[in-house]
Order: structure tokens, then sequence, then C-alpha cells
């Protein structure tokens, strides 16, 4: 496995990271996203740090198949006259399925600078609106959803306040997703996953580390969620040692390792992977969680 986008699945040290998408600051997560933070932890630093590398969250974090968008838009009805609401878009890996559908697209991101090329990106759709927020605080009005989804977010937020405040926000039989994507580069290389573990433990000193809150997707249902089911779909990356680099450098606990920890620890991702042939493989699963707000 590896970092990835399912932090709240591993104790490795390369997968306990956000993703920034994540983060709204967390790459994933985001907006809707609370930090979750150890005592003394410098989250403001932190918040700058990823907003500061939209450019690069956005071209390197993963994005999800079209098989599993299909599969979302039939099972929530998704189209014109409904309306949809994305928590931490980050740079918008899993927006553009759900936005050309036609519905009524809204987001709310935490990361301003990630809000900035949201709105970039896609400002030009009429049906495109987002909000620089914290979905935890953030008043919606008597505003109400078909379908509030989250690709690798909502698990930064405490559970009761996420699953509570989507159940409050969406209409009756309206739908909550959530996916993330777990990426596995131990079983395509594994001496090359075995020398970058050599690397995380002399070098993988952050000073900021984040842990998800105990947050559990499968406790949905003890918040008044029904037919909760849980979808998997495969795919594959591949990186060259200093895009390898560079896709390491969206996460947040990984941008905030002090010198001289952060050049040796960079410095030895890229060499591992040269030494590799100059290419890391991902085996990838990206879930989907599906359930219903009772009519």
């Amino acid at each position: 496995m590896d970092i990835v986008n399912d932090a709240a699945f591993s104790s490795d040290p390369l997968i306990r990271t956000t993703a920034a998408h994540t983060l709204g600051l967390v790459d994933g997560g985001k907006e809707a996203v609370l930090l979750q933070k150890l005592p003394g932890d410098p989250v403001e630093e932190v918040r700058e740090a990823v907003t500061e590398t939209a450019e690069q969250f956005d071209k390197y974090r993963p994005h999800y198949c079209a098989e599993l968008f299909a599969d979302l838009i039939e099972y929530a009805g998704i189209g014109p006259g409904k309306t949809v609401l994305e928590l931490g878009p980050g740079t918008g890996q899993a927006t553009d399925p759900i936005l050309n559908t036609g519905c009524d697209y809204h987001a709310i991101e935490l990361g301003e600078n990630l809000c900035e090329m949201m709105r970039k990106k896609y400002g030009k759709y009429p049906n495109f609106n987002i909000v620089n927020g914290d979905f935890i605080t953030y008043d919606f009005g008597s505003k109400r959803f078909d379908l509030i989804y989250s690709a690798a977010t909502i698990q930064w937020i405490p559970e009761e306040i996420a699953f509570s405040k989507t159940y409050e926000l969406l209409e009756p039989g309206g739908t909550l997703a959530m996916m993330m994507t777990r990426g596995d580069y131990k079983t395509p290389n594994e001496d090359l996953y075995n020398r970058i573990q050599q690397v995380y433990a002399e070098y993988f000193r952050p000073e900021v580390e984040y842990e998800h809150g105990g947050f559990m997707y499968t406790n949905a249902p003890r918040y008044g969620y029904v037919g909760f089911e849980k979808r998997e779909y495969h795919g594959w990356r591949e990186f060259t040692a200093d895009e390898y680099v560079a896709f390491s450098g969206t996460h947040c606990d990984h941008i905030v390792i002090p010198e001289p920890y952060k050049t040796k620890f960079f410095d030895g991702l890229r060499e591992a992977v040269l030494k590799a042939g100059n290419r890391i493989v991902f085996h990838d699963t990206h879930v989907l969680y599906l359930m219903k707000k009772p009519l």
C-alpha cells in the first residue's frame, strides 16, 4: 500500500499522510476537511505549504476511474435538476464527471489556493458553484442536496459531524458517496518498496503528523443512513523518479519535514527509483462507499 488517499487504513508511515486533496487542507480532502493534528502542530504553516503546491497537487494526485463515476451517477440519479455538494474537491480530481452531468454543482473547499484553482478551471460552467470555507462551521442555510460526495476528504472530519451534518443536508432519498484510492506499490516492485521503506525509516521526520481521528466509513448506518454498500475498482499508475518525488511532495506531512531531513528524504526517494530503472508502478484500488438517507 501507499499513502495515496487511504491514510485511515494503514500504519505504514508512507501511508500515514493526508491527501492535500484532503487537505483543503489535505490534498483529498479539503474544505470540508478538518485537519486532525497532534498538540502543538503548526496547522497554519502546513495549510499554507499545501495550498502553495496546488499546481503540483493538480498534476500528480490520483484521479478516479470512469466506471466508478458511471456507477455513482446511476445510483444517485444525478443530472439536470439535481443538486450536488462535493466536500473538499482539492483541484478537481473527482469533479469533472459530476459537473458534466449538468447538475447544480456546489463545492466547499478549505484551501484558499485550491479554491482559486477550482474557480479558474471550472468558473466558465454555469452550473458550477464553490465557496472557500470549512464544512464543519459553514452555514448552508436551507440548501439541501440530492448527492453529497467526498474524494478522500470526509475522513478528516470528526465522524459525528461528518455523518450527522451530511445527513441533515441531504434531501430525503439523497445519496452520500465516499471514495478513496489505495495505492499498492509493494506488490509490483517489492525490492524498490523495501528500499523506500529504508528511506522513510532514516529521514521521515515530519514536524506535523495527522490522524484521521478514528473515522470509520462503516459507521454511517449508526447515523441513520441505509443501504450501505462498498464497491471496488482497479487501475494502475506509473511514475519516473522525478514524478514520484513530486507526487510524494503533495502530502502535507512530507512537505513540512524539517531540514536537514527533507532534502535527504526526497533525494533518497529519487535515488531508490532511479536504481530500480527510473520506474515505480502503483496498483490502485478505487473504493466507493454508497448509502442513502431514507425517504
